[in-house]
């Protein structure tokens, strides 16, 4: 399916291209036209806002396993708080995600100073060529703003999708143009009946060939008048032999409201997110009724891949060698998503004060609190002490 890896003149279609041609159901699939599916807007919506919404941290990691933030590195400010001058973190995570999650890649230009990165401006993936050069490197071929660009693979991030291969992830866009195009079919359908009041137009019977007049005079004073749901109801007056022979059809009888709700769940399964998350529900569902377990199992079989994807591009292209080596890590802080469940933040940090592995001022710390006095010593309860040693514990000694 995608060739060899070194031939730089094999197709785009699977990776960066848009459907803009009728396909499917005869409706041109591309971005704009795919957004305009709730389902798929649902879908991105979900993906791409939770994992913007996530802090992005540089670690520094010691030979002994301890981690410390390093906001200090300038990767930090770039990563976390303003990638560039008009974006701040979460609006470029935002574009990143819905790019993969669309076109199956998503691309920036990387700005350094002395070595260091110190910001990432965003590229259209649909504006962006990649190819394999003579000397075995990438190169990035693209247009903005009337100006061309070629740069090779050290001035560009880039985050591949599904597929693996280093030209480029496969596009959604591409392989789901078919599942797309009958959703948007339906759609058109749905509203082209609700736009004829639930039924297709009617038959209007004459007799004898109608004059050029008499056509016309049909139309705008038969069929305008009385098509459409605004003028259900209104009785229609018959003259001159007329008959009128009506069709009537439901969306039950064509089925439209099964097909509807079919395409949304396969629209789901392309992306990976269960129905209930886009507010879409069945007669049964065998998905969790639990806050907690929902966002476990959404962060384990969706999340997961999608985060480890942007982590490991990023520590790869973004940390030198030696950065590496000195133990600096990148990683999305996952704890965000447990904000919103109080009882399971409760619990988690329960069972750490409990256990020694949280300290209180690490556990306020999450919670925005100040740190207290004495807070960073890790504390552990003391239990089933024996009863000779009872009056020394009351004593204190």
């Amino acid at each position: 399916m995608f060739g060899r890896f070194g031939d730089s003149a094999r197709p785009m279609d699977l990776r960066n291209q848009t459907m803009d041609r009728a396909d499917g159901a005869g409706v041109a699939v591309n971005a704009s036209s795919s957004l305009s599916l709730s389902a798929v807007w649902g879908c991105v919506g979900l993906l791409a806002g939770t994992i913007s919404s996530l802090p992005f941290e540089v670690y520094a990691v010691a030979k002994s396993g301890d981690r410390s933030k390093r906001r200090d590195h300038s990767l930090y400010r770039v990563l976390h708080d303003s990638p560039n001058a008009d974006q701040t973190a979460l609006d470029f995570w935002d574009f990143i995600t819905t790019s993969i999650e669309l076109w199956g890649n998503a691309y920036a230009r990387i700005e350094r100073l002395g070595g260091a990165v110190v910001a990432l401006v965003p590229i259209r993936p649909d504006a962006v060529s990649v190819r394999r050069r003579a000397d075995g490197s990438l190169g990035y071929r693209w247009s903005e703003k009337g100006q061309s660009f070629d740069r090779g693979e050290g001035d560009v991030f880039h985050v591949r999708g599904p597929g693996g291969d280093p030209l480029g992830g496969m596009s959604t866009l591409a392989f789901a143009r078919q599942t797309f195009s009958l959703a948007l079919a339906a759609n058109e359908a749905a509203a082209g009946m609700f736009r004829n009041g639930l039924k297709p137009s009617g038959v209007l019977k004459f007799k004898d060939w109608l004059s050029k007049e008499n056509r016309e005079l049909a139309r705008t004073e038969m069929v305008e008048r009385f098509a459409g749901s605004a003028n259900a109801g209104r009785p229609f007056i018959a003259e001159g032999g007329v008959e009128w022979a009506p069709i009537t059809i439901t969306p039950e009888d064509a089925q439209m409201l099964e097909s509807r709700g079919f395409s949304i769940e396969e629209i789901c399964r392309f992306f990976g997110v269960p129905p209930v998350m886009i507010q879409h529900s069945s007669a049964t569902t065998s998905w969790p009724t639990g806050v907690e377990q929902q966002v476990l199992l959404f962060q384990k079989f969706t999340l997961r891949r999608r985060l480890k994807r942007i982590e490991q591009a990023v520590a790869k292209q973004l940390l030198s060698e030696a950065e590496r080596q000195a133990g600096l890590q990148v990683e999305f802080n996952l704890e965000g998503l447990l904000r919103g469940d109080s009882a399971g933040r409760a619990s988690f940090y329960g069972s750490g004060l409990k256990d020694g592995w949280l300290t209180i001022n690490e556990v306020r710390g999450k919670e925005n609190l100040p740190p207290v006095a004495g807070g960073d010593v890790p504390r552990i309860q003391k239990q089933n002490v024996p009863i000779t040693d009872l009056e020394a514990l009351i004593n204190g000694e």
